[in-house]
């Protein structure tokens, strides 16, 4: 049970995000199993509680390819209990001595248990019939993951959300959750209404209260791409990946495969994308062998932070890279030029 001193403590941050929230309704859930963990990611589940507004509902559509069995079965529980409306059950997978839960695109943050225990409890009961928030991919392990999700339209405000979460977990807790997501899929009309001033984001995003949860494989990895990012060399970016590498940039649409291409794409580009260039950093790297990535910085443009999805094959080499960033910063002319430098004559 919480303590009634955290609920005084958040009165401002909740009052902003109960005034923001648009047609009363915020985060839910349903369940999706990935194949090959159904099982046993419900034998040692509850019974979910009669007084549940809606029943989870199981596809096996997961991709967990990339992720351990444990952080699978972990997540997908985790999304069960939100499906079910289940503020103690959710609650239970975060940890109670230190978890924070930041919105990177809205500049929200619920930085303690208690305060995201308010959250869910002032926004549970509104959620909407139908509504569904459902994991797509999930890279990493029980010590640190990438899950990406999707929230239906009418969930979060009139239009679905794409989301990437970065997930950090103590003796199977999560401590910290970062969600991306490019607002222009939002709608800026929408975003506008939601989204902090620049200068009222966190100065941090609790990295540091993680340390270092990455694989020594994913680290390296990350290490030596974005060098060579920061460095602007296509062509040393080029050579961390697969055969039939697939280099996808979700907000500018763009999908591009095999080396050559992705390096013909780097050396165009580089000088446009956020993750990309001197004065960009690496925030914190997630993740295990197969899967993870990193979220990123950047001191110039005006993109300041975002995240990279990794996967890797079993040389070690990456087979898919997913990026993440808001949109909504930059221009529709930018996102044009980079999707512009796709083109191969």
């Amino acid at each position: 049970m919480k303590n009634d001193t955290s609920m005084r403590g958040t009165a401002t941050r909740r009052r902003l995000l109960r005034d923001a929230a648009l047609g009363g309704s915020t985060l839910a859930s349903w369940a999706i199993l990935p194949a090959g963990v159904t099982s046993a990611a419900t034998e040692s589940e509850p019974e979910i509680a009669q007084s549940s507004k809606q029943d989870p509902v199981m596809q096996p559509t997961v991709d967990t390819s990339h992720a351990t069995p444990a952080v699978a079965k972990q997540l997908v529980r985790y999304f069960r209990r939100k499906s079910a409306q289940d503020l103690e059950g959710t609650m239970a997978f975060f940890a109670q001595r230190s978890s924070t839960y930041i919105d990177a695109t809205l500049g929200w943050q619920l930085a303690s248990w208690d305060e995201l225990y308010d959250f869910f409890a002032t926004y549970m009961p509104t959620w909407p019939e139908g509504s569904a928030s459902y994991p797509v991919r999930i890279l990493g392990d029980t010590r640190s993951a990438l899950v990406f999700f999707t929230d239906t339209a009418g969930l979060f405000g009139p239009s679905e959300l794409r989301l990437a979460g970065a997930v950090d977990f103590e003796r199977g807790l999560i401590t910290r959750q970062v969600d991306y997501w490019d607002g222009r899929h939002f709608g800026l009309g929408n975003l506008a209404s939601l989204q902090l001033p620049a200068d009222q984001f966190p100065r941090d995003f609790r990295e540091s209260t993680v340390g270092g949860s990455a694989s020594a494989v994913m680290r390296r990895v990350v290490r030596h791409l974005a060098g060579a990012l920061r460095q602007a060399d296509g062509a040393a970016a080029a050579k961390l990946f697969a055969p039939d590498a697939v280099f996808e940039d979700v907000p500018s649409h763009i999908s591009i495969t095999g080396p050559a291409s992705i390096e013909k794409y780097l050396k165009a580009a580089s000088g446009l994308l956020p993750y990309a260039g001197a004065r960009t950093a690496v925030r914190h790297v997630l993740g295990n062998d197969v899967g993870g990535g990193y979220e990123f910085m950047a001191a110039d443009g005006p993109v300041p932070r975002g995240i990279v999805g990794l996967e890797l094959d079993s040389l070690q080499r990456i087979s898919r890279l997913t990026a993440l960033w808001d949109g909504s910063l930059v221009p529709d002319d930018a996102l044009l030029s980079l999707a512009a430098r796709a083109v191969e004559r």
